[in-house]
């Protein structure tokens, strides 16, 4: 029988932005009425000016444009949009409404609009380790990493107490590949209409296809990338074994093809013969942090479109 435990009722609420940004303390005034427009369809002709032009007769002003084109002709078009519009959390719904009306019906457009200031609400999954869960929170409580971390779920119980000063709901859900259908079920009960993004920060449980269609939200993994790679128990040392000299980390969306979902953020480090195996364990552990919390900021930034198996990350470079 599968248990289901919270050890924690208090929830943090971050409203902070990335370090590049203003700190938490002035965020909420200085990107008030602020707008992010994200939008792809087939590139043509007149589509930066129709969506200029919109965001112009409605009164806005465009802070920031990005775009990307996958071909000169017939490729697909991505844009990030970033605007500020006086009253914009009450005239939201109808900007919305005439968006798609007046300029994505027109270019057969997928898009998405919303508001800087509003705060995902992110769902954190770990088993044992505790090196990216406890760096995701420590840069939420920073204000480096702009989200609301609703809950931890576990499959086991281990780091309760390291995520307990938080002040984090950690809910404790037994899984294993002999209760995996029932241990899913519960954490969909508690992640359905509670989240918009869940991270896999080292939670080394498969997940089901049936998971990831019912979950209804995007999800981040992370996971180590050495060249080459080294799958199974012990890669580092594995590793050390072979004498890599570049290990690294790999953040993805995650499909129902395991590790294969796209790719929204990698580095590496370079390693030779003087480090020892846990030399490379802590080198890894490095790495896996920064990789993921880039990989997650860029997403709460909306800075993330998704193009088959490949991503676009606008403005990632350097952030």
């Amino acid at each position: 029988m599968t248990t289901l435990t919270a050890t924690s009722t208090t929830s943090t609420t971050a409203s902070a932005a990335p370090s590049i940004l203003p700190s938490a303390k002035v965020r909420g005034a200085h990107y008030a009425d602020r707008g992010r427009l994200l939008i792809q369809c087939a590139d043509q002709p007149g589509i930066v000016s129709a969506i200029s032009s919109f965001l112009t007769e409605h009164g806005a002003n465009i802070l920031t444009l990005d775009q990307f084109s996958t071909a000169e002709e017939n490729g697909k078009f991505f844009q990030r949009t970033e605007f500020h519009l006086p009253g914009l959390p009450a005239v939201l719904g109808e900007l919305e409404r005439s968006f798609a009306a007046e300029v994505a019906e027109r270019f057969d457009m997928t898009f998405t609009l919303t508001e800087s200031t509003k705060v995902k609400r992110v769902a954190i999954m770990v088993s044992k380790t505790d090196h990216c869960v406890l760096d995701l929170l420590w840069r939420n409580r920073r204000g480096e990493l702009d989200m609301n971390v609703a809950m931890i779920v576990s499959n086991h119980a281990d780091l309760a107490e390291e995520i307990r000063p938080f002040g984090v709901p950690f809910f404790h859900v037994p899984a294993s590949r002999d209760n995996r259908a029932e241990a899913e079920a519960r954490i969909l009960d508690l992640l359905r209409g509670n989240v918009d993004l869940v991270v896999l920060a080292r939670y080394m449980q498969i997940l089901t296809p049936n998971f990831l269609a019912s979950v209804g939200v995007p999800l981040i993994n992370i996971h180590h990338s050495f060249l080459p790679a080294f799958i199974g128990a012990g890669p580092y040392q594995k590793a050390k074994e072979r004498g890599v000299k570049l290990i690294g980390a790999t953040a993805h969306y995650v499909t129902a093809d395991l590790d294969e979902g796209p790719i929204i953020e990698q580095d590496v480090v370079r390693v030779d013969h003087r480090h020892a195996t846990a030399d490379l364990v802590q080198l890894g552990a490095d790495v896996e942090r920064a990789v993921l919390s880039r990989a997650v900021r860029w997403h709460l930034e909306d800075r993330v479109a998704r193009h088959g198996n490949t991503t676009i990350v606008f403005g990632s470079i350097g952030s």
